[in-house]
């Protein structure tokens, strides 16, 4: 969610600023802007919505100098509008910002009770606003950040630009992930790697708390008590390159493709050489003598999470809780001893998780984080990561990271269960030669879109669909309604089959498409008594199953979708494709933006 660059460099810094701003588009934002120091005097352009409009206003208007900041902003505070864009200036002080600053309404109050007015919405323009008074008091740059910083609650990254210091960049981080770049004579600042990997690959990332004083020749770094303090660098590997949609149109699709190779990339990490056990670092942890698994995540990974509860209980025997990580710490729930908790998390970044996880380190016995982005910094901050292997992933609306989740997670499950003396060596060689499928019938999955592309289509009409699932369907169930909501704008509800009859069979008639996942499992049967139930008031079914489901149970459904014939352990990961095909081609259809859909963010950085 937003973004954030800095440069002080040798070469024009404007450029610089639009390519790591295009490195940063996954993100999500609603408008964009930059600031440039030419001999010392800022010069600012702000756009409102692609990065597009800015990269045009600067063309048409340019802007010199070696140095600068720039953003693209989600908006919190204030409306979607050129006034409310970053960079903010107040007097000699210009700013980026992501995140939230929630006591910013009492600090407004405090400054116009000194005579200084707030032209803006935002809560952003607060903090510039102070910095600049204290600097009109006759304090120096470094003196009037380190002066309003400990005002500041809530989640923030800051970079500042200073009226008349040329060579001179303050920087802050506390809960929105900020990290500096080191180059010859040059220094960079980013949200991430991923900007500043064309400029450099030595990377500090900023601690809690931390704030910085960079010039071209480095950076001192302080702590929150602004004591200096010395970070470790480190080598980042991402590439350097725009990564590119291939011959897809959209990244949306080019990840749902990815899903067999990437999947295979999870294979390779945690199944042994010989195919025959799983390995992994997951062998760290104490799986036998843990009384509970605590499960936290936010959206898709939540429902990562759900489905894994399923293999863990049945597998490995051992009882899971899965709590949404906005909940968790505000419910405090009682924590036993001896237990792990485990953080899923695409981008690593996620606000609610983080804070989650800080919440019970110390109060638990391991951390653990499914992670994707292993720079991240929940990567940095639990005990123990295990990688999800899916690669760079720039559709907001998440795929291969989903599969990638959750076959991680099933890997993990496999190892637990051996662990605590669930299955012997022979059941386990029979596990993990189950799992081994999972690339091929992804990439056999993926020969039904032209049928699945049709039923998007007819889908695509409607105003309200319903999905429904038993066991580990129904959180694909959910995953399914959720990726259809985010772009296509299509309302849509994920329940447990079972609870139709308990509310949602209100909502049942002709005009109402029934998603319904059920391959052919134990529970198979109970669920097509739930789709008759549709079937009896009106309702088109949309039935999502296999060869074996689909001679079962098709009679009266509107259309089958069929997926490959699988053993049921690895069924939600199979019949997510089809989960996100349908999304996808419903929003093609619409005409909607798939990769960056409005009001949407790749990573959620703010609560």
């Amino acid at each position: 969610m937003c973004g954030i660059v800095g440069v002080l460099g040798q070469l024009e810094a404007a450029p610089r600023i639009l390519d790591a701003l295009k490195r940063l588009e996954y993100r999500g934002y609603d408008s964009a802007g930059l600031t440039t120091l030419q001999n010392g005097l800022p010069i600012r352009r702000r756009a409102v919505g692609k990065l597009g409009e800015l990269i045009k206003l600067v063309s048409q208007d340019p802007v010199p100098g070696t140095a600068g900041i720039g953003h693209t902003r989600w908006a919190t505070h204030g409306a979607p509008n050129v006034a409310n864009a970053h960079p903010h200036a107040a007097g000699p002080v210009h700013v980026v910002h992501n995140g939230i600053i929630e006591n910013f309404r009492e600090l407004r109050e405090r400054l116009k009770a000194d005579g200084v007015t707030c032209e803006t919405e935002t809560d952003t323009e607060v903090v510039a606003q102070m910095a600049a008074h204290y600097m009109d008091q006759g304090m120096t740059p470094s003196e009037a950040i380190a002066k309003t910083l400990p005002q500041l609650e809530g989640a923030f990254a800051l970079a500042f630009l200073f009226k008349d210091h040329p060579d001179l960049m303050i920087i802050a981080r506390n809960g929105s992930p900020l990290a500096l770049g080191w180059g010859e004579d040059e220094m960079f600042v980013g949200s991430d790697a991923m900007a500043l990997s064309p400029m450099t690959p030595r990377i500090t990332y900023l601690d809690e708390g931390d704030w910085a004083i960079v010039t071209r020749a480095g950076a001192q770094i302080f702590d929150r008590d602004g004591t200096a303090v010395e970070r470790d660098s480190v080598t980042v590997e991402v590439e350097s390159s725009l990564v590119d949609k291939g011959t897809h149109r959209h990244f949306m699709a080019k990840e749902i493709h990815e899903q067999p190779n990437v999947l295979a990339h999870v294979l390779g990490r945690y199944v042994a050489a010989d195919r025959s056990r799983i390995s992994s670092p997951a062998d760290q942890v104490d799986w036998a003598a843990m009384p509970r698994l605590q499960v936290v995540a936010c959206g898709t990974a939540a429902y990562a999470g759900m489905v894994a509860k399923y293999w863990f209980e049945q597998l490995a025997g051992l009882p899971v809780e899965v709590d949404i990580a906005s909940e968790f710490r505000y419910r405090d729930p009682p924590l036993m001893e001896g237990e792990a908790a485990l953080f899923i998390s695409q981008s690593g970044e996620t606000a609610d998780t983080l804070a989650a996880l800080r919440h019970v380190q110390g109060r638990v016995a391991k951390t653990v984080g499914i992670i994707n982005v292993i720079e991240s910094t929940i990567a940095r901050e639990v005990d123990l990561v295990l990688p999800t292997m899916a690669g760079r992933e720039i559709g907001v609306a998440s795929t291969k990271a989903f599969t990638c989740q959750l076959l991680t997670l099933l890997a993990t499950a496999i190892l637990a269960a051996r662990q605590r003396g669930r299955i012997d060596a022979a059941r386990e060689r029979d596990l993990v030669a189950t799992i081994l499928e999972v690339p091929r019938l992804a990439a056999d999955a993926m020969t039904s879109e032209p049928g699945i592309a049709q039923v998007a289509q007819e889908m695509a009409n409607a105003r309200d669909i319903l999905y429904l699932g038993r066991g580990p369907m129904f959180p694909i169930a959910l995953e399914g309604a959720l990726k259809l909501k985010e772009i296509s704008y299509i309302h849509a509800a994920g329940h447990a089959s079972g609870e139709l009859k308990h509310g949602p069979i209100a909502m049942v008639d002709e005009t109402v498409p029934v998603v319904v996942m059920a391959p052919k499992d134990a529970l198979f049967d109970k669920t097509t008594s739930n789709m008759q139930e549709v079937l009896a008031r009106g309702g088109k079914v949309v039935l999502v199953t296999d060869p074996a489901g689909a001679e079962a149970g098709a009679e009266g459904a509107w259309q089958v979708i069929q997926m490959p014939d699988c053993d049921a352990l690895i069924q939600p990961i199979i019949h997510a494709i089809p989960a996100q095909l349908l999304a996808y081609h419903a929003a093609l259809a619409k005409g909607t933006d798939v990769d960056q859909p409005r009001n949407l963010a790749k990573s959620v950085t703010v609560e």
